[in-house]
């Protein structure tokens, strides 16, 4: 593959500048990377755990295809059919976003390597479940914060829940407060050094954040 840059030369006939393209192979400067492997590099995070509540049964959804949509408290996840939490998702239309913290990082990924239909997660994972304020399905009182969300739109031709944030509540208590994130390939990266440019961006930032 060629990439092409381009350069001014001088003609020699009127010495006017007249672009000229130099191209040189990408080969030599970059490795491909498969093109299956593309989304690791996009992949947002935190990996958060998602709570339903469904006739009395509680469920824990490992979840790291989430987006934030706005300044406001609108966000998104992807999940499907594939998942026992579905189910319950479209039938209550609510649950809880709870964002553990590193120290978790090992119990959320097991979280997710099983299913609810046969595990009552909360009990294996010695978990506790907090009564939530708005919604049903209960937060997680390990996490460091909960945002409980109702669901306002399900595009399911992506398999895509929109969520509104109703109430947000944060364990300021808590010593650990990094979050963890996913690759996409079983590797996780933690937070680290924080990187201020909060002066930067004041006149894009709305009122309060």
């Amino acid at each position: 593959m060629l990439v092409l840059i381009n350069t001014l030369v001088i003609a020699a006939t009127d010495r006017l500048a007249v672009p000229f393209t130099a191209c040189y192979r990408i080969s030599n400067m970059m490795k491909k990377l498969p093109i299956q492997k593309a989304f690791t590099l996009l992949e947002p995070g935190p990996v958060v755990l998602v709570t339903t509540a469904d006739g009395g049964k509680q469920n824990i959804l490992t979840l790291s295809w989430t987006m934030v949509m706005d300044f406001t408290p609108r966000f998104a996840f992807l999940t499907g059919s594939w998942n026992h939490s579905y189910k319950a998702l479209t039938k209550t239309g609510e649950c809880v976003i709870a964002i553990p913290t590193v120290d978790l990082a090992k119990k959320t990924v097991q979280i997710g390597a099983c299913s609810g239909a046969e595990t009552d997660k909360f009990k294996k994972f010695k978990l506790t479940p907090l009564k939530a304020s708005k919604v049903s399905a209960p937060l997680i009182k390990e996490c460091y914060a909960n945002i409980e969300c109702r669901i306002v739109d399900h595009i399911k031709k992506h398999n895509i829940f929109v969520l509104d944030g109703l109430t947000a509540w944060i364990d300021s208590n808590r010593a650990e407060k990094r979050f963890f994130h996913a690759v996409g390939d079983g590797h996780f990266i933690a937070d680290g050094k924080i990187i201020n440019h909060r002066r930067i961006m004041l006149s894009k930032l709305p009122k309060g954040v």
